[in-house]
């Protein structure tokens, strides 16, 4: 099974949050430590990450937050991932030395990669809030789960 990284699972719950929660005003990130149990030093480096990436808007001032850059049904989970990964290795490292590793393990992981995030890209904030809805109370956005089963 893969498992993403902690900070994309963290961007995504903070990402659900915010669509779940931001009407009218901009969602805290205060609020989303309290609600998530994202931890404070993540969540504002996922934050920024996000507003980087065009996925989130910063609204400054007392009453200020964050709010969804486009509309929740044009965002997919795997724009939340692909904004996240963007700031994290825009290098593009090559982690195999030997032949095998990047002739034959290094392919198979890029097709395992292009399958998830093929997948989460069917997935919608809008498709996510619905089953928030469905699940869980409104001040209570569900944990995304630790994998992805593809």
């Amino acid at each position: 099974m893969l498992h993403l990284p902690k900070k994309m699972l963290y961007a995504l719950e903070a990402v659900v949050d915010i669509a779940f929660n931001a009407r009218p005003d901009p969602v805290q990130s205060k609020e989303i430590t309290q609600r998530q149990d994202i931890p404070q030093r993540y969540l504002e480096q996922v934050m920024q990450q996000l507003v980087h990436a065009g996925i989130l808007k910063g609204v400054r001032g007392p009453r200020g937050g964050y709010r969804l850059a486009r509309e929740r049904r044009r965002i997919t989970a795997g724009d939340v991932i692909r904004g996240i990964n963007a700031a994290e290795d825009s290098s593009d490292k090559q982690i195999f030395s030997s032949d095998i590793g990047k002739q034959v393990v290094g392919p198979l992981w890029e097709e395992a990669q292009s399958a998830m995030l093929a997948q989460l890209d069917s997935v919608t904030l809008e498709d996510l809030c619905r089953r928030a809805n469905a699940n869980c109370a409104p001040e209570k956005p569900p944990k995304i789960s630790g994998s992805f089963d593809i």
